[in-house]
């Protein structure tokens, strides 16, 4: 695997910034999109349980029915593909007992060697003290997959804009979520930055690096 070069990361996320115009008249091709939806996929999750969905809209009614419920922000009718990345409210055991036997089909485990992980995932995240604070672990999680997903997009040249900006009950009842024991998370609008954003080219402002890192040597 061929490493990407210090340089070519930090443009990179200089490049990328939070775009607040896409162009409505590009959309991301299959084979892009395709590589960013696996992004989606690898993300590293506590456990390795992969609390989420990741919900991928394209219709054009659906986004533009969205605007109003997300403070009439038009990024999320306007980017080529909206990703609500939703998390499970409650972890019950059916669950990690299917997470499980993911575990068995890719790694070739027999279940006897993964009863002990079994048992420690139970006596935390279903049992445990976790489990009175499962949305909001779940909802964490949600993060890690913002970041690598924002990442995976700025280096395919793709435009994104992480969004906590909406009505969470709103867009839960237009996307049918609480039925299936899901909470919307954070919303991530892809796509590709319109010439008319003034955002993209203001500098960014950040804090010097010794007063956001500490180093112990």
């Amino acid at each position: 695997m061929s490493a990407l070069s210090s340089d070519s990361l930090l443009q990179t996320l200089q490049w990328r910034y939070a775009t607040k115009q896409f162009d409505p008249s590009r959309r991301i091709d299959d084979t892009t999109w395709a590589a960013l939806e696996e992004s989606l996929v690898l993300t590293p999750s506590s456990f390795g349980l992969q609390p989420w969905k990741f919900i991928v809209i394209t219709n054009q009614e659906l986004k533009d029915r969205l605007v109003s419920h997300c403070w009439n922000q038009r990024q999320v009718a306007d980017c080529s593909h909206l990703v609500v990345m939703a998390t499970m409210m409650a972890v019950d055991e059916p669950y990690v007992d299917r997470f499980i036997q993911r575990n068995m089909e890719v790694r070739g485990m027999p279940a006897e060697a993964l009863e002990g992980y079994r048992r420690v995932i139970i006596n935390d995240v279903v049992l445990g003290e976790r489990s009175k604070v499962a949305p909001e672990w779940a909802a964490r999680q949600a993060y890690i997959a913002l970041g690598q997903f924002m990442l995976a997009a700025a280096t395919l040249g793709v435009d994104t804009c992480p969004m906590e900006g909406f009505v969470r009950p709103l867009v839960e009842a237009e996307l049918g979520l609480g039925e299936r024991g899901l909470q919307a998370a954070v919303l991530c609008p892809a796509g590709y930055r319109a010439a008319t954003d003034k955002y993209a080219a203001a500098t960014k402002v950040r804090w010097k690096a010794e007063d956001v890192i500490e180093r112990l040597v």
